[in-house]
C-alpha cells in the first residue's frame, strides 16, 4: 500500500504565478520521469506539491538570460501567499541548469565528457528567494549549486547537499526473497542484498530537487515569495508547499521498531512480512511476523530454543519524522509514530546504546571466538554492528560470519563485539562448540552500561585427550571468515572446497595448494588469538552429476581440473564426460591429498568403484543443520555395504555449508592424533588411521578388545569372542540410546537417557566382521531417536579371511555395471582416447571386484549392456 500525503503540509497554489510550459523549458530544465507526466496533486517523500495543469502554464521559468541581456523580468516571479497560512519551512520543488564543469583546460580529456552532464560545479549563486512578510519587511536567501538546488542530471557523488532528491528512498527485497514472492528481482541480482537504494543514486538518471527553505520568523504570516535567478543561471521551479514543522521536514530519522497486531482482512505475505503497512514521512524498513520467546524455555536447559512466529502480529522497523503517521491496511487515519499506543501499537525500545561485548573463558579469561544471538523484550533480532539485521539464508548469498537456525540469527564474532542495545532486558545466547556449556541467559542493560562480559565454561575436554574436530566439507566462504566460523563452532580444521556450478567458480582464487591458514598461531605465533588452536586449508570438491561428487582434501602444487566435468548442473552445458572420480583421486593421492566421498549416498554412481579401487580414504556424513536434520540413516547404511565387505573406511562428518541457513561443524568429525601434535597434516594422518567419530553433538568412543577404531582384531579360524568397552557423552544434546553394532545389525543397545553413560558387552564372533557404536539423540523431543553419532568400526576377521556379505556384493556389482552403462550411453562423449582411458578405469574396478565375488563363490546377474561373457564394442 501507499501512505496518503502527510497533512502537515499547505500546498501552494501557483497556477496564477506560471509564467511558462514545459515546452518552453531549455533542455535540462525539463520535469524528469516520474513528473514528465504528471499534474495536479502529487506526493513526493509523503510531502504533497500541486504541480500545473497540463493545458496551461504550468511552471516557473527563470531565465538569467546566460546568452546575453535581455528584459530583466524574464529572470524573475512572484508567489502570492496571501492567506495561505503561517509557515516554518516552505519547501521548493525546482532544478538548475545543467552547467559545465570547473576543469581547467589542461585537465579536460574525452573522459571527462566535457563536463556537462557529472554536475561537480560547486558553490555559486544560482537564484535569490525572498519571502516577504505582511507587516512588512522580508528575509532573503541565496540558493546556491550543490547546496539548496542542483542540476538534474549528475554524477554519482555530486548530489545536492541542503536538498533532497524528489525520489524516495526504497527498501529492495534480497534476491531471495523476491523468487519466493514470484517477483521479478528488484535491481538486478546482488543489489537487492543491499536492502535500499537512495533517491541520490541517481547517476545517469535525472531528478527535480526539494529544498526546505527555513523561515526565520515562522510566526509572521508571509504576503509573497519573490523569485529571482542570478545572471548567467536558469532554473525551473514546478511547486511549492508550506509547513508548519518545528523539526526540518525533510531530515530522515533514525531506525524504530514496533509491534502491532493485524487489523481483520490483513494477511502476511509468503515471505511472512506485511505488504499493507506504510509511512506518509518515512520508510518501512521491514514489517515481519512477529517472534514471541518463552523466557522460561529460554533461561531453561534444552539445546534449542525457537520462538513462536506469530501470525497475527509483525515486528515493524521504520525509520520517520517524528511527525509521520503509520497506515495499515485500509486505515486512512493513520497513527502519529510519536503516539503509537493511540492506534494500539506497542513502541519498541530503540537500540541505541553501544555495548561492548567480551566472551571469555572463564578459566583463563582468555578472549574466545562465539557464535553470539541477542534479542529484545520484544523478540526483535539484535545484531553487532558489522552484521546484517535479517542473515540472508538463500544459496549463495551473504557468505558472511552468519547464521540463522530457523527463526533465532546468530553473528560469529572473534571474542569481542560492539552492539546498540536497548535499555532494559536483553536476552542473549552464545555456543562453542560440542565440549562448551552453551550459555544462554539474561543481561540487563542500563543507561551507564558499557561493557558486558560472558564467562563460557568448558564442560567438556576430549581436546586434551588428542582429539581434533573438523568440518570436511564448507564451501563460498572467505578463509578468514571459515577461520572465525570454525573456532566460533569449536571446529579446529574447516577443509573449504573450490568447485564450479555451471559457468560459477567458487574459491578458485584461495587456492594454492600449499597454505594451511592459521598454521601460524598453531605454531605459537598467536597463543593468545580466538583462533590460535584452528586452521583452515583450501581443496576441492569435483563432481559430476550422475557419477558422483568426491572431495579432494589438503592436497599440494595445482588444482585438480576439471572441477566439474559431464554437463549440468555441475558443469556448464557442452561439457564432455572428460575424467572420472577414480582419475581425480588418484590425482590428489599423487600430489599428498586425502580423498573422502562426500554427503552419502548421493550421488552414488561411481562411489562403488572408487572404493574397489582402494582410492578413497572416508566416507561423510552431511547435514546442513542438526536441530533439524540429523545422521541420515541412508548414508550409513550406504557405509555399512562397504564394511560388510571388507573394505575398512573410516566415518567422517562434513556440513556442506552453502548458506547461512547451514551450520559450519553442525555435524563434525572427531579424529585421535595419539601423541602427534596438532597440524593439518597430522589430522589427515588421524583420518587415514581411522580412529574418528562423527556427531551432531554426543561424544563417543570404543575399543574391542583394547584395539580403537581403525583398528582390526585377529580371531583364529572357528572364531571366538571379543570385549567391547564404549563411553559416551555430551554437553547439551540428550542422549537416548547407545547401540553396539556389529556387522551392520544391533547386538546391544543401552538406554541412556541422559547426558553421559558407558558400558560394556561381549560379542561372539563366527565368522568375519566388524564392531562400531552409534548413539541416539537430538535437539528437540521428535529427534530424540535419530543418529547423533557414529564411531568408525573395528575390524574382526576370523581365519584371516575379510568381512564378505552376497547381498552387498551384488548390489556394488551393479552399481559399478550402472556407471559403465551411464559412460556408454548417455555422458557427453569425449574425443575416443580419452573415453578409453576413461572407461578401463571402470573396467578394472568391475574386473577387481567381479574376480573378488568369483573367489567367494557368489553367483551374480550382469546388467544387460555389461554382460561379461559378451565382447564389448567399443
Amino acid at each position: 500500500m501507499t501512505a496518503p500525503a502527510s497533512p502537515e503540509f499547505a500546498p501552494v497554489d501557483l497556477a496564477g504565478s506560471f509564467n511558462a510550459t514545459r515546452a518552453d523549458l531549455p533542455d535540462g530544465l525539463e520535469p524528469p520521469a516520474p513528473l514528465s507526466d504528471a499534474f495536479g496533486e502529487v506526493v513526493l517523500r509523503g510531502v504533497p506539491f500541486t504541480l500545473g495543469a497540463r493545458a496551461a502554464s504550468n511552471v516557473l521559468f527563470l531565465d538569467g538570460h546566460p546568452d546575453g541581456p535581455a528584459d530583466e523580468t524574464a529572470g524573475r516571479a512572484e508567489v502570492p501567499l496571501t492567506g495561505h497560512p503561517a509557515a516554518s519551512y516552505i519547501l521548493f520543488l525546482h532544478v538548475a541548469r545543467t552547467a559545465e564543469d570547473d576543469l581547467p583546460p589542461e585537465l579536460r580529456s574525452a573522459t571527462s565528457g566535457g563536463g556537462a552532464d557529472l554536475g561537480n560545479k560547486f558553490g555559486g549563486g544560482n537564484a535569490t528567494y525572498r519571502l516577504a512578510y505582511v507587516d512588512g519587511g522580508s528575509h532573503e536567501r541565496l540558493i546556491e549549486r550543490r547546496l539548496a538546488i542542483q542540476q538534474g542530471a549528475v554524477n554519482w557523488g555530486a548530489s545536492a547537499m541542503a536538498a533532497v532528491p524528489a525520489e524516495s528512498d526504497k527498501v529492495t527485497a534480497a534476491s531471495a526473497e523476491s523468487t519466493l514472492l514470484g517477483e521479478p528481482l528488484p535491481a538486478g541480482y546482488g543489489q537487492g542484498e543491499r536492502r535500499a537504494s537512495s533517491g541520490r543514486d541517481v547517476a545517469g538518471l535525472r531528478t527535480a530537487w526539494i529544498y526546505a527553505l527555513p523561515n526565520p520568523e515562522p510566526d509572521r504570516q508571509i504576503e509573497g515569495i519573490s523569485l529571482r535567478a542570478e545572471p548567467g543561471e536558469q532554473l525551473a521551479v514546478y511547486a511549492i508547499t508550506t509547513t508548519q514543522l518545528s523539526d526540518h521536514p525533510l531530515r530522515p530519522g533514525t531506525r524504530r521498531k514496533a509491534r502491532l497486531g493485524l487489523p481483520d482482512g490483513v494477511e502476511l505475505n509468503a515471505a511472512g512480512e506485511l505488504d499493507e503497512i506504510d509511512i506518509d514521512l518515512g520508510v518501512v524498513i521491514s514489517a515481519r511476523a512477529a517472534l514471541s520467546y518463552d523466557t522460561q524455555d529460554w533461561l531453561g536447559e534444552a539445546p534449542d530454543s525457537q520462538p513462536a512466529r506469530e501470525e497475527r502480529a509483525v515486528l515493524v522497523e521504520y525509520a520517520a519524522h517524528p511527525k509521520a503517521r503509520i497506515y495499515v491496511g485500509g486505515d486512512q487515519n493513520g497513527v502519529p509514530v510519536a503516539d503509537l499506543a493511540s492506534g494500539g501499537i506497542v513502541a519498541v525500545a530503540a537500540a541505541e546504546r553501544p555495548v561492548t561485548i567480551r566472551v571469555v573463558e572463564r578459566a583463563t579469561d582468555r578472549p574466545v571466538a562465539v557464535r553470539f544471538h541477542a534479542h529484545g523484550e520484544h523478540g526483535e533480532y539484535l545484531p553487532p554492528k558489522g552484521y546484517h539485521r535479517k542473515v540472508n539464508t538463500g544459496w549463495f548469498e551473504d557468505n558472511y560470519a552468519e547464521f540463522a537456525n530457523g527463526a533465532n540469527q546468530y553473528a560469529y564474532v572473534p571474542g569481542e563485539c560492539v552492539i546498540d542495545l536497548p535499555l532494559g532486558e536483553v536476552f542473549v545466547h552464545v555456543s562453542r562448540g560440542y565440549e562448551v556449556t552453551p550459555l544462554r541467559t539474561s543481561v540487563e542493560i542500563g543507561a551507564d552500561t558499557t561493557e558486558v562480559t560472558l564467562e563460557l565454561d568448558r564442560a567438556l575436554d576430549w581436546r586434551s585427550k588428542g582429539w581434533v574436530t573438523a568440518d570436511t566439507h564448507v564451501h563460498f566462504l572467505s578463509p578468514q571468515t571459515a577461520l572465525l566460523e570454525g573456532a566460533a563452532e569449536g571446529v579446529n580444521v574447516v577443509n573449504l572446497l573450490a568447485s564450479q556450478w555451471g559457468e560459477m567458480f567458487s574459491n578458485t582464487g584461495d587456492f594454492d595448494g600449499r597454505t594451511t591458514f592459521g598454521a601460524e598461531q598453531l605454531a605459537g605465533g598467536g597463543a593468545s588469538s580466538p583462533t590460535s588452536d584452528f586452521v583452515v586449508r583450501v581443496g576441492s570438491e569435483n563432481r559430476m552429476q550422475v557419477l558422483g561428487h568426491i572431495s579432494l582434501l589438503g592436497y599440494r602444487g595445482s588444482l585438480i581440473h576439471p572441477l566439474c566435468s559431464g554437463g549440468p548442473s555441475e558443469s556448464a552445458i557442452g561439457d564432455p564426460q572428460e575424467v572420472t572420480m577414480a582419475q581425480w583421486a588418484q590425482q590428489c593421492i599423487d600430489q599428498d591429498g586425502l580423498v573422502v566421498m562426500p554427503h552419502a549416498p548421493n550421488p552414488q554412481c561411481e562411489r562403488a568403484a572408487d572404493i574397489v579401487l582402494d582410492l578413497v580414504h572416508a566416507t561423510e556424513m552431511m547435514t546442513f543443520n542438526p536441530t533439524w536434520q540429523q545422521i541420515s540413516p541412508y548414508g550409513i547404511i550406504d557405509w555399512y555395504r562397504y564394511l560388510n565387505l571388507g573394505y575398512q573406511l573410516p566415518v567422517v562428518g562434513g556440513s556442506d555449508k552453502m548458506s547461512a541457513a547451514s551450520q559450519l561443524g553442525g555435524v563434525r568429525t572427531y579424529a585421535q592424533l595419539g601423541e602427534a601434535p596438532f597440524s593439518y597434516e597430522s589430522w589427515v594422518a588421524a583420518i587415514k588411521t581411522g580412529h574418528t567419530f562423527v556427531t551432531v553433538g554426543p561424544l563417543v568412543d570404543l575399543a574391542v578388545e583394547g584395539q580403537a577404531p581403525g583398528s582390526r582384531v585377529d580371531l583364529p579360524a572357528g572364531g571366538g569372542s571379543v570385549q567391547v568397552e564404549w563411553r559416551a557423552e555430551s554437553v547439551s544434546v540428550p542422549i537416548t540410546t547407545v547401540e553396539v553394532i556389529v556387522g551392520g545389525l544391533v547386538h546391544d543397545s543401552v538406554t541412556v537417557d541422559a547426558l553421559q553413560g558407558s558400558g560394556s558387552t561381549s560379542v561372539n564372533v563366527a565368522a568375519s566382521t566388524w564392531i562400531a557404536v552409534r548413539v541416539r539423540g537430538g535437539y528437540r523431543s521428535d529427534t530424540r531417536e535419530h543418529i547423533a553419532a557414529h564411531t568408525s568400526a573395528v575390524q574382526v576377521t576370523v581365519g584371516g579371511t575379510r568381512p564378505w556379505s552376497e547381498a552387498d556384493a551384488g548390489l556394488v556389482l551393479s552399481q559399478i555395471e550402472g556407471s559403465l552403462a551411464y559412460l556408454d550411453t548417455l555422458a557427453p562423449r569425449p574425443d575416443a582416447d580419452r573415453y578409453r582411458k576413461l572407461r578401463a578405469t571402470l573396467e578394472a574396478a568391475h574386473n577387481r571386484f567381479h574376480q573378488m565375488m568369483h573367489r567367494h563363490g557368489v553367483y551374480h546377474d550382469h546388467t544387460p549392456v555389461h554382460d561379461h561373457h559378451e565382447a564389448q564394442e567399443h
